[in-house]
């Protein structure tokens, strides 16, 4: 079984990397701030759900700590891949990053938000912009994100938001096909149409395959 597989679902494990990043983000920008949201900040997180952290620095140092996160995170554990909200990709001072690490399961992708002191208070900050927005973006890459997630809906007993989720992987790279409720043919499919469209992410969407097979029995 791969890194993705059942085994390395260790809350503990992610509770952990969780704290280490925070450090890592509080000790980096003197006057910033880090903090867990959603569910790990709840108490209502499950095995496979993701990190949600929020960095609030000072507005002077917004381009410059945005700008450190991949070296910054590299510190704590090895950076497979980062992509950016392509809604707030040109925010002056908000951002949303996506990031995958090496050697640990795919469900605990890090949702880290970046925003400048003096619109902590507003979280909706930009979001309906266009002067935000930024059209250089992997829709490939957004198409695996749906379909790790595909994968968790299914373990997690939500076929229908599941299959949403891979309609919309299909139609965001523009290819024609039906979702069969065959989970792992679909989200393989997915993941195999993402590649040859951008065979950079085929490292990802290796990973994405991997994963639909560690969970195969529960997703038949």
């Amino acid at each position: 079984m791969s890194e993705e597989g059942r085994e390395s679902l260790d809350p503990v494990r992610r509770a952990a990397l969780a704290r280490e990043l925070l450090r890592a983000l509080r000790s980096h920008c003197a006057g910033s701030r880090a903090e867990p949201r959603g569910s790990l900040a709840r108490g209502t997180a499950d095995a496979y759900s993701d990190i949600d952290l929020l960095w609030t620095v000072p507005d002077g140092r917004f381009d410059a700590c945005v700008a450190a996160v991949p070296d910054l995170l590299g510190t704590v554990r090895g950076v497979a891949s980062l992509r950016v909200d392509p809604e707030l990709g040109n925010s002056r001072k908000r951002r949303l990053l996506f990031v995958d690490f090496d050697r640990l399961p795919l469900f605990w992708r890090l949702d880290l938000e970046v925003v400048a002191l003096s619109v902590a208070g507003r979280p909706g900050y930009d979001q309906d912009n266009p002067a935000a927005r930024r059209d250089d973006w992997s829709r490939p890459a957004s198409a695996l994100a749906n379909a790790v997630a595909a994968v968790k809906a299914v373990l997690r007993g939500r076929p229908q938001t599941a299959r949403g989720l891979l309609e919309r992987g299909f139609a965001r790279i523009g290819a024609v096909d039906a979702v069969t409720g065959d989970w792992f043919a679909d989200i393989t499919r997915l993941a195999e149409a993402a590649a040859a469209i951008e065979p950079a992410r085929g490292p990802l969407a290796e990973r994405v395959v991997r994963l639909a097979q560690d969970h195969r029995a529960d997703l038949s």
